[in-house]
C-alpha cells in the first residue's frame, strides 16, 4: 500500500516554497502582488495554505516574478494539483471534521503519541472502538458504524510502505479501564501486544506509580515529516474537538512533555509484562 498524497501537507510546503522564493527576491507581500498581478490577499492565502485552490495563472504569475526555471516551475504546479486531491477520509466527511488528524498523519513520519483516557485510536479494535463510540450510552445508532468504520480505516498508516514510526506512552487506567466488557478488553490487550511486535510501534506503559507528571493534562499527538519544510504539528485533544497547533513555541512545549512522560515511563519490556498481567487479572475475573 502506497503513502497518499495529503493536501493539506502539500498546500503547506507550496506556501512555503512560493514565501521562500518572495524572501530571496527580498519582497513584501505589496510588492509581490504588484509585480505579479496576483492580488495582495491571494498571495497571503497562498502563502499560509489557507487557500485550498490556486489558480494556474497565479502561479505562473508569481513563477514569472520570482524567474524560476522550468524544472522548478513544474514542481509548483504538481504540487498545486496534489493539494487539489482527495484523500480516502473524504469518504467519512459526516465523520470528520474539516481539518481532520488523517489528513497530516497520511505523509507523517513519525508519530509520538500520549493517551491517559482511552486506548489510541490507531491501536483500537473494531469492538473497542464501538464502545468508545457509544460512551456508556445504550444505543445503536447507525451513526457509530460509520465512526467505526473511518476509525479502522485509519489503521491503514501502519501497514503501508514507508509506515510511520508510531511511538506511544499509554497511561496505566487505560489498560484497567473495562470498555465493553472482559472479552473486549482481553482481545484489545492481545491486539496491543501484537502490535508492540512491529518494527514501526514502540509502546510503553506509564504507570501509576509514577506520580505527577506533564502529560496531566490531557491527551495529544505530536506528528513529525520526512520533509525539513513541513513543520511538526500537535493535535492536543479536547471535550468538544482537537486542537491544532503549529507555532514553534506549541511544538517545543509538548516535545518537553512528551519526553517528560516517555521518561517517567516503563521500558517496552516492562509494559509488555504489565499488559500481559492485566489481560490475565481481567481473564481470571471472567471465569
Amino acid at each position: 500500500m502506497h503513502r497518499p498524497y495529503s493536501p493539506t501537507i502539500r498546500r503547506r510546503r507550496l506556501g512555503f516554497e512560493l514565501r521562500r522564493l518572495r524572501e530571496e527576491h527580498g519582497l513584501t507581500l505589496d510588492e509581490a502582488a504588484k509585480g505579479s498581478g496576483v492580488p495582495r490577499a491571494t498571495v497571503g492565502k497562498i502563502e499560509t495554505a489557507e487557500s485550498r485552490r490556486t489558480r494556474t495563472r497565479d502561479l505562473d504569475a508569481l513563477a514569472d516574478l520570482y524567474q524560476v526555471d522550468q524544472e522548478k516551475r513544474e514542481a509548483l504546479h504538481r504540487l498545486s494539483a496534489e493539494s487539489k486531491m482527495k484523500g480516502w477520509w473524504s469518504r467519512y466527511k459526516d465523520v470528520f471534521s474539516e481539518h481532520t488528524l488523517p489528513d497530516f498523519e497520511a505523509e507523517a513520519s513519525a508519530l509520538r503519541t500520549y493517551e491517559a483516557q482511552v486506548m489510541p485510536g490507531l491501536f483500537q479494535t473494531p469492538e473497542y472502538a464501538e464502545e468508545v463510540f457509544k460512551g456508556g450510552r445504550a444505543t445503536n445508532d447507525t451513526g457509530i458504524a460509520r465512526q467505526v468504520e473511518a476509525r479502522i480505516a485509519r489503521q491503514q498508516i501502519l501497514s503501508q510502505v514507508r509506515a510511520p514510526h508510531v511511538t506511544a506512552v499509554i497511561d496505566e487506567a487505560v489498560l484497567r479501564r473495562i470498555v465493553g466488557d472482559r472479552s473486549i478488553m482481553t482481545e484489545q490487550l492481545e491486539h496491543l501486544e501484537h502490535l508492540a511486535l512491529r518494527h514501526n510501534i514502540d509502546i510503553q506503559i506509564l504507570p501509576f506509580t509514577s506520580g505527577a507528571h506533564l502529560g496531566m493534562a490531557g491527551a495529544f499527538t505530536i506528528l513529525d515529516f520526512p520533509e525539513p519544510r513541513d513543520p511538526s504539528i500537535v493535535y492536543a485533544s479536547t471535550a468538544a474537538d482537537g486542537l491544532y497547533l503549529d507555532q514553534a513555541s506549541d511544538i517545543d512545549h509538548f516535545n518537553v512533555s512528551f519526553s517528560n512522560v516517555q521518561g517517567a515511563a516503563l521500558s517496552s519490556t516492562a509494559s509488555m509484562r504489565l499488559i500481559a498481567g492485566v489481560k490475565a487479572s481481567i481473564e481470571s475475573e471472567s471465569e
